[in-house]
């Protein structure tokens, strides 16, 4: 597995990451207790710690917290990088800390490696939140702060808002068939040095399928998912984050981290799906 400088966090992470966001049925069963073919995705989990991950990413909406919690059991925590989500409906300061002290719990942690606002919410200043994010800063239970589905701006007002922090993350949808971020966001990224995680990095599961990258996967041996994601993970500032649901998908997806496309290749691909 390859490792990326996170940021300006000084971290390195693996340079292919893990979501675990399921689907609207699993979270709704979730609320109400029953985590449907929770087993496998601890073991999809594991499986991809195993190859090396190290960047796993979650959030308190998708219920998926305690599933992490499970699969690092017994692991050594400063190997790994975790990321979690506040949902928009506890933005205000009183409400974040206390979201943040229950996906402590939950992920069996004494601290979180990153905090990310889920979605803006214009009803809470952005302000008040950012506060309450450099107060767990300071108090050292968490180490960096991200954001989630924010626009450009959105991002600069956050980072305006840190004056004792750095702003080290933005996640938007950022795939070969979904470019919107390249058009402001991940320039903006590149040159602050702002991680970008990119959620659905194949396509909503399209790539897979998608017989365009036939070509390249042919010249270097990588399946079709490995291809897309490597064109991802290539990029300094993203961190392409595919779902791990299934065990032999995860170990798919990690194997995409042990390489890199080459310029040639990356052009070829650019010109496909621009």
């Amino acid at each position: 597995m390859r490792y990326k400088e996170f940021a300006k966090t000084g971290r390195k992470v693996s340079a292919v990451g893990m979501g675990t966001y399921y689907d609207p049925l699993w979270v709704a069963a979730a609320f109400m207790a029953w985590r449907r073919g929770s087993e496998r995705k601890v073991d999809a989990i594991k499986a991809g710690l195993e190859t090396g991950v190290s960047l796993v990413d979650t959030a308190e909406i998708y219920k998926s917290e305690p599933l992490v919690a499970e699969s690092i059991r017994g692991r050594k925590r400063d190997e790994l990088f975790l990321a979690t989500k506040v949902w928009p409906n506890h933005l205000h300061r009183d409400d974040l800390l206390r979201s943040f002290e229950r996906s402590l719990r939950r992920l069996g942690t004494s601290y979180i490696d990153l905090y990310q606002v889920h979605w803006p919410n214009p009803r809470v200043p952005m302000r008040e939140t950012m506060a309450a994010m450099e107060e767990l800063v300071g108090a050292g239970k968490l180490m960096h702060v991200g954001v989630s589905n924010f626009n450009l701006e959105q991002v600069r007002e956050a980072q305006e808002s840190l004056p004792k922090s750095e702003l080290s993350s933005v996640q938007v949808d950022y795939s070969l068939i979904h470019r919107r971020a390249e058009k402001d966001l991940l320039p903006y990224c590149d040159r602050e040095k702002i991680a970008l995680l990119a959620y659905y990095p194949l396509g909503h599961g399209k790539l897979p399928n998608d017989h365009r990258l036939d070509p390249v996967s042919s010249r270097t041996g990588r399946t079709r998912a490995q291809v897309a994601l490597q064109w991802l993970a290539g990029k300094p500032a993203v961190f392409p984050i595919p779902r791990a649901s299934r065990p032999e998908h995860v170990v798919e997806n990690a194997g995409a981290g042990d390489g890199e496309l080459s310029e040639a290749d990356g052009a070829e691909l650019d010109a496909k799906y621009r």
